[in-house]
């Protein structure tokens, strides 16, 4: 069953997902970052061209041909090239989060945003996947 992490209290949530997706490559992890539309994909993708600022994350767009083996993939639809980890940046669930291993879940520090991911949390919860909290605020 799809695990389920939610990182709370983001300054920035593309820079979250992009510590996030470093982690989680040096791990060993293929990440799909899944933009909620074109503007949020071309900040990602830019960002991830200076993330870390003393490394190179390999990345590219989910329809372009080097997706089945970059690490880092980032995509607008339901077309990616694995199922290992999706960091979600949509303010709802998406339908085909279920065919994951692991799904994140930002939530920033505004009040719109932190409401709509306690409804998402709630979503996950009702249908018994396993969650976790993990608070930003608290490792600063």
């Amino acid at each position: 069953m799809t695990k389920i992490d939610f990182y709370t209290g983001s300054e920035d949530r593309l820079r979250t997902a992009c510590q996030l997706s470093h982690k989680a490559m040096q791990n060993g992890l293929r990440v799909l970052l899944h933009a909620p539309d074109e503007d949020t994909a071309d900040k990602l993708d830019k960002l991830l061209w200076h993330y870390p600022p003393t490394a190179f994350m390999p990345h590219c767009h989910s329809h372009e041909a080097d997706a089945a083996t970059m690490p880092v993939v980032i995509g607008r639809d339901e077309t990616f090239p694995h199922s290992e980890l999706l960091i979600s940046l949509h303010n709802e669930c998406l339908p085909f989060f279920s065919r994951f291993e692991r799904v994140i879940e930002i939530v920033s520090l505004d009040d719109a945003d932190a409401k709509l991911g306690r409804e998402r949390y709630v979503f996950y919860k009702d249908r018994g996947y396993e969650l976790r909290h993990f608070d930003l605020r608290k490792t600063n």
